[in-house]
C-alpha cells in the first residue's frame, strides 16, 4: 500500500481499534489457482504481542479451505470511515480556486500466515468471542448459547476455523492532514452538516488528526 509519511498510522492500538470497530475483512490469498478474495468478519486477539492474531471461520464448502496450505501468506484489509471530500468545503477555494476533490479514508492492512483450525472447542470459543464483541452494543445482547445446542452443533459441522498470525500491519489515515487549518475546519463542518453516521465518524478522525499534529 502506498503511504506518504503524513498519512501513515503506526500506533498498534489505534489500528487495533479500527479492526474491532470494523471487523469485516477482505481476506486475500495468492493460491495456486490465483488470487482469492473473501469477505469475512474476524476477531482480533492481542496475543501474541506486538500485533496479535485474527480469528474467524469459513464454510466447509468455501474453495478457500482447499487453498490454505502450510505457510501460505494472506492479507486482511479493514476499511474504517471513508468519504468524498468536496473542494467546496475548503476556505481556500474562495481565496485561490486552486483546489480539487479528494477522498478521505482510514484503512488497515494486516499481513500474516493463514492456517486452518479444525478443533471444535476452539471454533466454539471463536464463535462466542466474535458474537459477544458484536452484540455488546445492543440493549439485550444475543449469545450463541441462546440458540438450541443441537442447532449450534449442526452449524459447527458446516464451518471450520481459520487463524491469521499477524507479522506486519500498515495503517493509512488519509484525513485531510495535508490541508491548512482553515480547510480542515471546513471539512469537519461540512461532514457534520450532512448528518450521516459514517461522515460524522470521518469528521471525528479529521479533528483528531489536527489535534495530533499540534
Amino acid at each position: 500500500m502506498y503511504i506518504t509519511h503524513q498519512f501513515e498510522e503506526t500506533r498498534v492500538n489505534v489500528m487495533h481499534d479500527l479492526i474491532r470497530a470494523h471487523p469485516l475483512a477482505t481476506l486475500v490469498v495468492n493460491a495456486s489457482s490465483g488470487l482469492n478474495g473473501n469477505h469475512i468478519p474476524l476477531y482480533l486477539s492481542e496475543s501474541p504481542e506486538p500485533y496479535g492474531t485474527l480469528q474467524g471461520h469459513i464454510a466447509q464448502a468455501n474453495p478457500l479451505l482447499g487453498q490454505i496450505v502450510e505457510g501460505i501468506e494472506a492479507l486482511a484489509i479493514f476499511h474504517g470511515p471513508q468519504s468524498y471530500i468536496t473542494p467546496s468545503w475548503y476556505a481556500t477555494k474562495k481565496e485561490t480556486g486552486r483546489v480539487v476533490p479528494t477522498w478521505n479514508y482510514a484503512v488497515v492492512h494486516v499481513y500474516g500466515v493463514l492456517s486452518v483450525i479444525d478443533n471444535a472447542s476452539w471454533l466454539r470459543a471463536q464463535l462466542d468471542a466474535l458474537t459477544d464483541q458484536n452484540e455488546a452494543s445492543f440493549a439485550k445482547p444475543w449469545a450463541v448459547s441462546d440458540a438450541p445446542a443441537d442447532h449450534i452443533d449442526k452449524i459447527m459441522t458446516a464451518i471450520v476455523g481459520i487463524e491469521l498470525t499477524i507479522t506486519k500491519m500498515l495503517g493509512k489515515w488519509k484525513v485531510s492532514q495535508n490541508q491548512p487549518a482553515q480547510n480542515q475546519r471546513g471539512v469537519i463542518a461540512g461532514l457534520n452538516e450532512r448528518g450521516l453516521a459514517d461522515l460524522k465518524a470521518m469528521a471525528a478522525l479529521v479533528e483528531a488528526g489536527t489535534t495530533r499534529k499540534r
